[in-house]
């Protein structure tokens, strides 16, 4: 099983009932024998360019763990749903994650560290 990003653009009239449209992509998803591993539902937002004269959509990002002879099915089952504007398939890098997690952990010490120089030099003053 690979790990992918699927971002999803949705139709903007479904920012009511959203509930269906992410549910016929799960099954989509999990009838590929794939599994949701994380959603992040990123809302209205605008468009750079007009898709289908539409010129919002809603942005949902899907993590997903899926055998890698299974993308072009999902692919496929996706570009004939009526709901889904557009959507991209990413393999993720593990090691580029691993990294970037480490240097946010190193500036998040380095930015404590700050703070408590600037307690010390405060209590001094």
């Amino acid at each position: 099983m690979h790990q992918y990003e699927v971002a999803v653009l949705y139709h903007p009239d479904l920012e009511v009932d959203l509930t269906k449209a992410e549910d016929r992509v799960k099954k989509i998803i999990t009838d590929n024998k794939g599994s949701i591993t994380a959603t992040d539902n990123w809302g209205k937002r605008k468009l750079a360019y007009s898709i289908k004269r539409n010129e919002y959509a809603l942005y949902v990002f899907y993590r997903v763990e899926l055998p890698a002879d299974k993308i072009s099915k999902v692919e496929g089952a996706l570009n004939i749903t009526d709901e889904v504007l557009r959507f991209l398939i990413t393999k993720l890098d593990l090691q580029a994650i691993a990294k970037a997690e480490a240097y946010r952990a190193k500036k998040a010490e380095q930015a404590a560290k700050r703070g408590e120089q600037e307690e010390q030099e405060d209590e001094e003053g």
